[in-house]
């Protein structure tokens, strides 16, 4: 998933608060959660949010963290997860999204996507020049069969060709989006073949009624006692394995209940059998001990230099925060150049000494840094088509 982070700060509005409408509804919502659990409203309330301004401003995930006693930094991990957000403003009339996925490439959805480039901005997330329209490829919007399709707000717009596309887009343009049916638009019902059925086109026949009296010579079927078994135990089999006897619980959910199961156990009949054998003692696996912190003698350790002067801002690398930069800098790292220029070994070392688990691969930490120390945010940008963090 690409990096997401809030709208710059021109872009935030200086404070937030939902209209009378939305407050109402807001409290309705929050009071469907048990006291304590007020913080399941937080997805609701930012897609409300959403709904009212366009985008989800710092303000709004400030204010929602407030209502639901939350600190800022939660609100802003949904906030940035979730791509249903947006964090950056969109179109006032419409926001395009295009589904690019597999299904909607095969039918032309990169034809779509030509055409909001061309009707409305040449990159995705910015809006045209009267700020009414912007767009961005999604992912799957779950309409395959009617591929290729856009969603515009909460209706999608599917079967469609780069024409129709362009006259979805006038029309919301000039403020008449209410009168484009969503949904298919081509000669077909939901999902249905186009141009009407092809199966199960004739009439389904009329069920045989009952007669309504008896046969006065049938003989009337004798009546059966009730069974002994319960009906919702009448297809159960019958059991006496351990597994199945409810009175014994696994060591792995209770353990201090394990010397008690093998007891219960012991006295339970072996399947098959008349005479009771005890059962073997139930053991909870240890958990594996933490991998040990690598010692700073180390010969993996990569060399150290002095502070210089001007050392480089290692935050620059994404991956690396404050706490992570001073943990560097007191093993001597400072520069750009020394973290490019690290081996598998010394990166398995800072990789365990850190306890990041892989994350220096992942965030390929030497990549970044020697487009750092190459360029600078020039040379990152060329790279990696973005600034630094």
């Amino acid at each position: 998933m690409s990096v997401r982070r809030l709208a710059e700060d021109q872009f935030q509005p200086a404070a937030f608060a939902f209209s009378d409408e939305n407050a109402v509804w807001a409290d309705k919502t929050i009071q469907k959660y048990p006291a304590g659990r007020q913080q399941s409203a937080v997805i609701p309330l930012l897609m409300r949010a959403q709904e009212q301004d366009g985008w989800v401003t710092r303000a709004a995930i400030e204010k929602i963290a407030d209502m639901l006693d939350m600190a800022y930094i939660r609100v802003l991990e949904v906030a940035t997860f979730y791509t249903q957000f947006q964090l950056h403003p969109v179109g006032t009339r419409a926001h395009v999204q295009v589904c690019g996925t597999t299904p909607c490439m095969l039918r032309g959805s990169e034809a779509l996507m030509s055409v909001c480039k061309s009707k409305i901005h040449a990159h995705s997330f910015e809006r045209n020049a009267e700020g009414t329209l912007s767009w961005e490829e999604v992912e799957c919007l779950g309409a395959c069969v009617n591929a290729p399709m856009v969603m515009i707000g909460k209706d999608t717009y599917e079967d469609l060709t780069p024409a129709r596309l362009e006259e979805i887009i006038d029309a919301f343009a000039a403020g008449n989006g209410a009168s484009i049916k969503p949904g298919t638009q081509i000669d077909r019902v939901f999902s249905a073949p186009e141009g009407g059925l092809t199966s199960l086109t004739t009439a389904e026949p009329k069920a045989r009624t009952r007669a309504k009296k008896a046969d006065a010579e049938t003989v009337s079927a004798p009546v059966v006692d009730a069974a002994p078994v319960p009906p919702s135990e009448a297809a159960r089999p019958k059991s006496t394995d351990a597994e199945t006897n409810a009175a014994l619980k696994t060591p792995a959910t209770a353990p201090k209940a394990a010397a008690r199961n093998a007891k219960a156990a012991g006295q339970q009949p072996v399947s098959g059998t008349a005479a009771a054998e005890p059962a073997p003692a139930l053991t909870v696996k240890a958990e594996a001990a933490p991998a040990a912190k690598p010692a700073l003698t180390d010969k993996n350790r990569p060399a150290g230099i002095e502070k210089p002067a001007a050392p480089d801002d290692l935050k620059m690398i994404s991956g690396v925060g404050p706490k992570i930069e001073a943990t560097l800098n007191e093993i001597g790292i400072f520069t750009f150049s020394q973290v490019a220029g690290w081996k598998k070994a010394e990166r398995e070392w800072v990789d365990g000494y850190l306890n990041f688990r892989g994350r220096i691969e992942r965030d390929d930490w030497v990549k970044q840094a020697k487009a750092l120390a190459k360029g600078g945010e020039a040379e990152y940008i060329k790279v990696f088509g973005k600034k630094p963090r």
